[in-house]
């Protein structure tokens, strides 16, 4: 059932959007309906999606998440921009897979956990307190 099967019989936007409505689980929006009935005026009977220039779509797969958790492991400091420059992946992506799939933050410019275990707030108290220590004897 192609919208420009109806359009060739002369119907209107809003016919060709009741009759798919009426028959399709999921139809498509007046406005898409609307706008294949311009392109069809126009001589365009495509319903698909041209090709696009620019960069090609990524997807979050577990593998990216994977190597954005190692480098952030390896080197805590690192910044979004160079993990960008590595994975060639864009600086959204990369940020949203830093705050949701690894639930990370920075702090301090270091990439941290938000929800750290006992045993891990623990270590980051102990270590803390030695670097405040350490600080503290020099400055005497």
């Amino acid at each position: 059932m192609s919208p420009s099967f109806f359009f060739l019989q002369g119907k209107k936007p809003r016919d060709i959007h009741a009759i798919l409505t009426e028959n399709l689980e999921e139809a498509p929006s007046y406005d898409n309906v609307k706008n294949w009935v311009a392109q069809f005026k126009r001589g365009d009977f495509s319903t698909c999606d041209a090709p696009r220039s620019g960069r090609a779509k990524t997807v979050t797969t577990p593998e990216i998440i994977d190597q954005i958790h190692e480098l952030t492991l390896g080197d805590g400091r690192i910044a979004a921009k160079s993990i960008v420059e590595q994975l060639d992946i864009s600086r959204e992506r990369i940020g949203s897979i830093i705050h949701e799939d690894l639930d990370v933050r920075k702090l301090s410019a270091n990439w941290v956990p938000k929800c750290l275990n006992a045993e891990q707030r623990r270590q980051l108290c102990q270590s803390s307190k030695q670097i405040l220590e350490f600080f503290s004897a020099r400055s005497k």
